[in-house]
């Protein structure tokens, strides 16, 4: 599709795609940008190459990730595209998907989610951190296809003001429902932000990865 987010840079840190053997897709929350969400590379601290897309005007889409979807577009729909791009570029490197994790930030964690449950195979993995599956409501039905034991973590406050810890729970049913390999965390008043144990559970993730 050619969306608003269509055109915008997809940058690049860590080894480069071209001797690298894993990769890590990040997608950024509302307000921030691509650069930024790289500077988690260096606390995550395992070697990859790490791609970031860029949203255009620095939001994936307009309304909450709870309003109906409708009202999300198209943003929505060229976010999910943004990821799909920023994965082609890793598999015409020569890194497969199973060896390339996706890992995403409040709404860019939701995007994230949405992205690997409407594209069911198997991934290096999925890092949802403070995010959820997108919708006023949310259908196990409409998820069909199999993760393949992908490995998904879901981690969140359980006090967060933007992420009801219920949708936490209902995507990482759905995720389970999918065939993934699901751990959940909810950090008692921990506000919407990431923590020292996700980065360091991401990290793990990614040196599975190299196993």
């Amino acid at each position: 599709m050619n969306g608003p987010h269509q055109g915008q840079p997809l940058l690049t840190a860590g080894q480069s795609l071209d001797s690298a053997e894993t990769a890590v897709i990040m997608a950024h929350g509302r307000g921030a940008n691509a650069r930024g969400m790289l500077g988690m590379a260096d606390e995550i601290d395992a070697e990859a190459a790490y791609l970031a897309p860029q949203a255009a005007q620095r939001e994936w889409y307009p309304q909450s990730f709870l309003a109906p979807v409708e009202a999300n577009e198209p943003g929505r729909s060229s976010g999910l595209q943004a990821i799909r791009d920023a994965l082609a570029a890793v598999n015409e490197a020569g890194i497969s998907t199973e060896r390339t994790l996706v890992v995403g930030f409040s709404q860019g964690g939701c995007l994230a989610t949405e992205y690997l449950a409407r594209n069911p195979r198997r991934y290096g993995g999925l890092a949802a951190l403070s995010g959820g599956l997108i919708g006023e409501t949310i259908d196990p039905d409409d998820y069909e296809g199999d993760l393949a034991d992908t490995p998904a973590f879901f981690g969140c406050s359980d006090v967060d003001p933007h992420i009801p810890k219920e949708r936490v729970h209902e995507s990482a049913n759905v995720f389970e429902r999918l065939g993934a390999a699901v751990e959940t965390r909810l950090y008692e008043g921990m506000g919407h932000t990431v923590n020292q144990d996700e980065l360091d559970y991401v990290s793990r993730l990614i040196g599975r990865l190299s196993d």
